[in-house]
């Protein structure tokens, strides 16, 4: 019996499939969605089961219309609308929708990677005399059953005592919460151990007793455990859930459904946490906002920072920016008066101060293995007085590089235009763009001489030198290599936090976020490789990461140290590091940017391309840039010559890039509107994407 005309929906249907399949089906012409005929009920933000092609997949609802442009035989039928889960909301649907626009993506690609695995499976579900079920979901409701809440930790921390400068950014957070609804992005800007976490806590604290909800975004994995272990203590009574990528599927899940169904208040998380959806949504905070870990660089590359403010603008709600070092764009922004700006000048600890940098001159130091005498003399003394050092170097493994003296012959890998490097734990070399490995030649492969060199070093490499050193020190290492296991992090950051290592030897992994009580020196290895990059973020970077880990230094009563080892000790930025001078570096690096019209005085979108030899990315980017002449908004935008890129060869494809830039973010927008139509109807086997406001040029 066929079902009446009348009794038939027709929906539009959000599918996480390529641009390019869109030509294959039926679909709408705005978003990218799909239709498809439906006759159970069903309203915008439910999950449905679909056919796609010869697979069954997921989809999500976005609309119930009337009528399509396509022919009826054309769609196909709904094959099931999911209800184990409340409808995903309005306003965030109209925040993927947002990045689907801005980043120019189909919503599709930003709504369906932003719900937990286990919710787009289709294989995860069965059919029953009941009617659809769910496998997975019976088990996450299980464990929804049981009580969210853990008990905080016994020995519950008590509130600390707040510096002036520290009140006055409470009250004004708490005025804000109170003004609402009404958008207030707010930089809280306060020099490492200044205590914005602090603020936080208390702004965390009031919007939670109004009933609302809060999101916490942290930059790095390894930050959670401790901020989670710290708001459990001082927000006993909130139920508290987090989101990270080294969740297991089930526990994401479980803590994702908690956050959408409102029993959670506070979601703490990394930067998929900012398209958790959260109908109490009161507060967001951005911890270190500068850090370049909130932009993702695979798939949909979108700014989590970016985001934040445009989903409180949406809700109208405050958005706090902590860091000691923000962003230029967030700085520039908070000049202008476009955000309000809280400044803590000082250490929060009252017998804290910052630590003393002292710059020395490689050109004028005696190196021992890549130690200089006067580090390896502020090493002895900690030891003697028996407090913690840290030795920062943001090079893993043992040497950057194995060489022939004989030939010249340099360990490179077969997939990448790089350098292998090696990894003396498993005596094999590892390429870090690509993976590939392969064990240490017994001799070289390209003249047989056996001496071998390890040119550089790594951390493994400083590891073993310092162990040689201090024989009867306790040395630890924190990189990626030695974190590898589950909670390897969490447990090496606990014995430094406990007293049990002397000196810690680490990457960035360290730089931030940590609170080591009885830290008092930090030496920083071989720095200058930075100050002559090719980007021109890379001086940003820079300044940020070193004055990140100069403050672990001396956070509590006992005065810090900091000594960087450098061949130019009188480059500005070093100078304005050794003063704790933020402003300056900032003022002097807007300077540069603003003569050349460089971000942020400017907007800036990456035409990426990939190939088998770089000559055909390179010809398909020369037929991208001809397809701009007359293009809406062209005479705006400033189109350049495609290049190889610097890593031109990745896993065995070459790449190239071609840079588009315009003064008008609205111009550069409509202008890549065009411009996409255009390159998709260019035939070419090259694979190709575009990037709005990338990081890394």
């Amino acid at each position: 019996m066929n079902t009446p005309l009348h009794c038939i929906k027709i929906l539009r249907i959000a599918l996480d499939v390529p641009p390019i399949a869109r030509a294959l089906a039926a679909c709408g012409e705005d978003d990218g969605a799909f239709d498809y005929r439906c006759v159970a009920p069903v309203i915008p933000g439910q999950r449905v089961i679909v056919p796609w092609g010869h697979q069954i997949v997921i989809g999500l609802v976005l609309a119930v219309v009337e009528k399509t442009d396509l022919e009826p035989e054309r769609l196909r039928e709904v094959i099931a609308v999911l209800d184990d889960m409340a409808p995903l909301p309005d306003e965030w649907l109209a925040l993927v929708r947002f990045a689907a626009n801005y980043y120019h993506r189909t919503v599709g690609e930003v709504a369906l990677p932003a719900l937990p695995a286990l919710l787009r499976r289709a294989a995860g579900y069965r059919t029953t005399a009941a009617g659809l079920q769910s496998r997975s979901m019976d088990q996450l409701r299980k464990r929804l059953a049981k009580p969210a809440r853990e008990a905080a930790p016994h020995g519950t921390r008590p509130s600390m005592v707040l510096s002036a400068e520290q009140q006055y950014a409470v009250g004004a957070i708490a005025a804000a919460l109170r003004r609402g609804p009404r958008f207030e992005p707010i930089l809280l800007h306060g020099v490492t151990g200044s205590g914005k976490t602090e603020v936080y806590l208390h702004a965390l604290a009031d919007v939670l007793a109004s009933g609302r909800q809060a999101l916490v975004l942290i930059p790095e994995i390894n930050l959670t455990p401790q901020l989670e272990q710290l708001f459990r203590a001082r927000l006993p009574q909130a139920n508290i859930a987090t989101l990270h990528s080294a969740m297991p599927d089930a526990q994401r899940a479980a803590h994702w459904l908690r956050v959408h169904e409102g029993s959670a208040d506070l979601l703490l998380g990394t930067r998929m946490a900012i398209l958790a959806p959260m109908p109490r949504l009161g507060l967001i905070i951005v911890d270190e906002e500068h850090d370049a870990s909130f932009k993702q660089q695979e798939g949909l590359r979108y700014s989590a920072r970016d985001l934040a403010l445009v989903r409180a603008q949406q809700r109208g709600i405050p958005v706090i920016l902590g860091s000691a070092t923000p962003s230029l764009e967030t700085w520039l922004s908070a000049q202008r008066g476009r955000y309000s700006k809280l400044a803590l000048t000082s250490r929060a600890i009252e017998a804290a101060s910052l630590p003393e940098v002292q710059l020395l001159d490689l050109k004028r130091e005696t190196l021992e293995h890549g130690l200089s005498a006067t580090l390896v003399a502020h090493l002895e003394a900690r030891l003697a007085r028996a407090e913690q050092s840290l030795i920062f170097l943001n090079r893993r493994g043992y040497a950057p590089v194995l060489s022939c003296n004989a030939c010249g012959w340099v360990s490179d890998c077969r997939r990448c235009s790089a350098h292998v490097v090696f990894h003396r734990s498993d005596h094999l070399l590892h390429c870090h763009h690509c993976g590939w490995q392969t064990r240490v030649p017994r001799a070289c492969p390209k003249c047989g001489n056996a001496d071998l060199v390890a040119l550089g070093r790594g951390t493994q490499r400083v590891e073993e030198t310092l162990r040689e050193r201090f024989p009867q020190a306790r040395i630890a290492r924190i990189d990626r290599d030695s974190t590898r296991r589950k909670g390897s992090a969490q447990s090496l950051f606990e014995s430094m936090h406990a007293g049990d290592v002397d000196i810690l030897v680490g990457t960035q992994m360290v730089a931030k976020g940590h609170d080591f009580h009885n830290l008092t020196l930090v030496g920083v290895l071989d720095p200058d490789n930075a100050l002559f990059s090719h980007d021109f973020r890379a001086a940003e970077r820079l300044f940020a990461n070193l004055m990140q880990v100069a403050g672990r230094a001396g956070r509590r009563d006992k005065p810090g140290e900091v000594l960087i080892q450098t061949r130019f000790p009188n480059h500005p930025l070093f100078q304005a590091l050794s003063k704790h001078d933020y402003e300056g570096f900032a003022f002097a690096q807007l300077a540069e940017r603003e003569a050349v019209q460089l971000p942020p005085y400017s907007h800036q979108v990456l035409l990426r391309a990939e190939a088998p030899e770089v000559q055909s990315a390179l010809a398909f980017l020369l037929a991208a840039r001809a397809a701009t002449e007359g293009l809406v908004g062209a005479e705006q935008v400033t189109v350049y010559d495609p290049v190889p890129m610097v890593l031109v060869r990745l896993a065995n494809r070459e790449r190239a890039q071609l840079l588009a830039e315009s003064l008008s973010r609205r111009a550069l927008q409509e202008f890549l509107t065009a411009w996409l139509l255009a390159l998709r109807a260019i035939k070419t086997r090259v694979l190709w994407h575009v990037e709005v406001d990338p990081l890394d040029i």
